[in-house]
């Protein structure tokens, strides 16, 4: 269920609400594009600033868009342990395919800490569950052990990596069995970890080119390294501007030039500075997306 191009979706906003015809339109978009998954409330989607009603609607909106034609990996994580299985227990009950959970934010726990954060979570849903580590945002980075340890519980079936180490990545993929999905979690680095072993991408940059995204994963898994490798490079300009500011500030200023979304940002998220707005318009026209 969890291969393949996953496209970590952005929450668009109309005057300080979910703009839910945009999120449709978005979600259809991708469908018809080749998107294999698509990811509501993650980092992309501004989940930190979501309430819980806002989390339960984009969920919502994203299974009755989907309609079973492709999954919904509904992002759930929370630094609390009882919020995270109170949000994953609603994005079971609203009908999203697995749970996605960061790696709790703020207050650092141990690395036992982390394994009965997501144990717990785990015990008490019968969704797939898909472990999230990003220390950049987080602080604390889930070491290889702790996830084979995870891998063990029946209903934990991956992780999305975005940790930037692939050492680190093969040592998940070396000590978590065959059927342990490992994911990109940096645009960047989706063609490497796929390489590696790895069975797909939650990606970014795939809210603007989901094509190109689902092309580089399929050429990938047929073992089609050349195609693969082309695409890998076609996308390095791309992926490089998405993070020009804080994720996701690049990516919904490009979809607002590109006319799929209004130009709005929960605060204390912003638009980008007028030097860096140029810049990505530019490396837009370059990809003629603008």
């Amino acid at each position: 269920m969890f291969e393949g191009s996953f496209v970590a979706i952005v929450t668009p906003f109309k005057n300080g609400k979910v703009d839910a015809p945009a999120l449709k339109a978005l979600i259809e978009f991708h469908i018809e594009n080749g998107t294999n998954g698509i990811v509501p409330c993650g980092t992309t989607g501004e989940s930190a600033t979501l309430n819980h009603q806002e989390h339960e609607e984009v969920i919502r909106i994203a299974v009755e868009t989907c309609k079973g034609r492709i999954p919904v990996l509904a992002g759930t994580g929370s630094n609390a342990t009882h919020e995270a299985i109170e949000l994953t227990l609603s994005a079971q009950k609203l009908g999203a395919d697995g749970a996605l959970l960061i790696t709790p934010y703020y207050n650092k726990p141990t690395q036992e800490g982390l394994y009965q954060h997501f144990a717990a979570v785990a015990k008490e849903t019968k969704l797939p569950v898909v472990l999230y580590n990003v220390p950049s945002r987080t602080s604390i980075n889930m070491l290889p052990a702790t996830v084979a340890r995870l891998s063990k519980i029946e209903n934990i079936v991956g992780i999305k990596e975005a940790s930037g180490n692939l050492v680190q990545v093969s040592e998940i993929i070396a000590s978590c069995g065959p059927d342990f999905k490992v994911i990109s979690g940096e645009d960047a680095l989706t063609w490497p970890i796929l390489a590696l072993g790895g069975t797909g991408v939650i990606s970014v940059t795939a809210n603007l080119v989901p094509d190109k995204f689902a092309k580089l994963c399929k050429a990938a898994s047929e073992g089609d390294m050349e195609t693969a490798r082309k695409v890998h490079y076609e996308l390095m300009q791309l992926n490089d501007i998405m993070f020009i500011e804080t994720n996701p500030i690049p990516v919904k200023a490009a979809l607002a030039i590109m006319g799929r979304i209004g130009n709005e940002f929960r605060a204390p998220l912003c638009p980008p500075s007028d030097d860096n707005l140029a810049a990505l318009k530019s490396v837009l026209k370059d990809y003629s997306l603008a």
